[in-house]
């Protein structure tokens, strides 16, 4: 018999944690199972099926055999069609050589990083934020810069941090807009700044867009519109609702291209082929109005949820500019939110996610909801809410 104490472990597994919600969710179908209705808050996937041009698309693809691997950029009329995205949607002319299809935004994000960061290189990513990117960096032997953000910095971060905290080993600055989990747009004019200022250190911006598309007021400017020299993420999954196809894309600085071709190669070879060719009916204008009518469904939500969960006593500094999460301080409520999660879910039967997932900067008075369920069971959740503090 193997004595398990011996078998080799990485140093790095002790750094790179699970996500926490993912207990929550499994003990949240297991009270389904045994009968419970549970209002689900916790997890950041679109309740929307994915529209059925798509769906058609990826069927017609499985009928013609188109099953074989294709570059590892991706398929060509896929590029072509994301620039014309980025042609019609923000007026901006991106080369579809300087786009790579990628296995998830996840996989884009991996290229980037292990395009840019060597071991001990430094990279600034946002506290609270999503926890795989600094996993990604750590994965490359980098180290993950948590930079508190707050109510002040609109839960990003801004040019001012970015300059305190830039050191001799910073490589990349890695930001969301609009970001998991406070769902903050950065202002154009930062977005600018920050860029120059990364640029002026030898350095770049790494600017994850995978919420683009869900923003309810002011239009999201793609760092694109700024420069040629930033790494950009986006992906299939959040507006275009095709978060099992396992489909994004970056746009890379055409001087990275090559490099990101062969690490392509080399971790996944290629996105999946029949989610590639489905997501060619993504941009079609009977496709768009689908998801136009979805953004206008989570709009509803986040107008709704925001000022009920206030009049429960959830601290939310800022209304959500995009994305469909609302990160709210719970401090009134309790010391210890992840405690008050799962208490929330076995007394009450509302799912929904601890701060703990996001960082460490204060992540016990802050708790995630996620809009991601229809409105009558958001208001079921909200009354269930309202009983459980009583």
């Amino acid at each position: 018999m193997v004595n398990k104490k011996t078998l080799p472990l990485a140093q790095r597994m002790r750094d790179i944690e699970p996500f926490h919600v993912m207990a929550l969710l499994a003990r949240a179908r297991e009270l389904e199972s045994a009968g419970r209705s549970i209002v689900h808050m916790e997890i950041g996937e679109p309740d929307f099926p994915t529209p059925a041009p798509i769906c058609e698309a990826g069927m017609r693809a499985l009928e013609k055999g188109e099953l074989f691997y294709t570059p590892a950029l991706g398929l060509p009329q896929l590029r072509e069609a994301i620039a014309a995205f980025y042609r019609s949607r923000y007026g901006v002319d991106v080369p579809a050589s300087r786009i790579i299809v990628t296995s998830g935004a996840s996989g884009a994000l991996l290229l980037a990083v292990a395009a840019l960061v060597d071991p001990g290189d430094q990279v600034l990513v946002s506290d609270p934020g999503y926890p795989c990117n600094r996993h990604f960096v750590r994965l490359m032997e980098g180290e993950p810069v948590g930079v508190a953000v707050g109510p002040d910095s609109h839960y990003q971060l801004n040019p001012e941090l970015i300059e305190r905290h830039w050191g001799s080993r910073t490589v990349a600055a890695l930001v969301a807009s609009p970001s998991n989990p406070t769902g903050a747009l950065i202002p154009a004019q930062q977005l600018e700044a920050m860029a120059e200022f990364a640029a002026q250190r030898g350095g770049t911006l790494i600017v994850d867009e995978i919420y683009h598309g869900l923003v309810y007021e002011d239009d999201a400017t793609t760092a694109l519109e700024i420069s040629e020299n930033v790494f950009v993420i986006n992906s299939f999954s959040k507006y275009f609702n095709m978060t099992g196809w396992r489909l994004g894309w970056m746009v890379a600085p055409a001087a990275y291209v090559r490099e990101i071709d062969k690490l392509a190669q080399n971790i996944y070879l290629a996105a999946p082929t029949p989610s590639q060719y489905a997501a060619l009916a993504a941009f079609e204008p009977g496709t768009l109005a689908i998801l136009e009518a979805h953004r206008e469904e989570f709009r509803a939500r986040r107008d709704y949820l925001v000022p009920a969960l206030r009049e429960l006593g959830f601290a939310i500094p800022h209304t959500p500019d995009g994305a469909f999460y609302i990160y709210a301080g719970c401090g009134a409520l309790t010391r210890d939110s992840f405690a008050f999660a799962h208490e929330l879910l076995e007394k009450a039967g509302v799912a929904i996610t601890p701060g703990i997932d996001f960082g460490s900067h204060a992540p016990e008075r802050h708790v995630r909801f996620a809009y991601t369920s229809s409105l009558d069971r958001l208001r079921e959740g909200v009354e269930r809410i309202r009983k459980f503090l009583v």
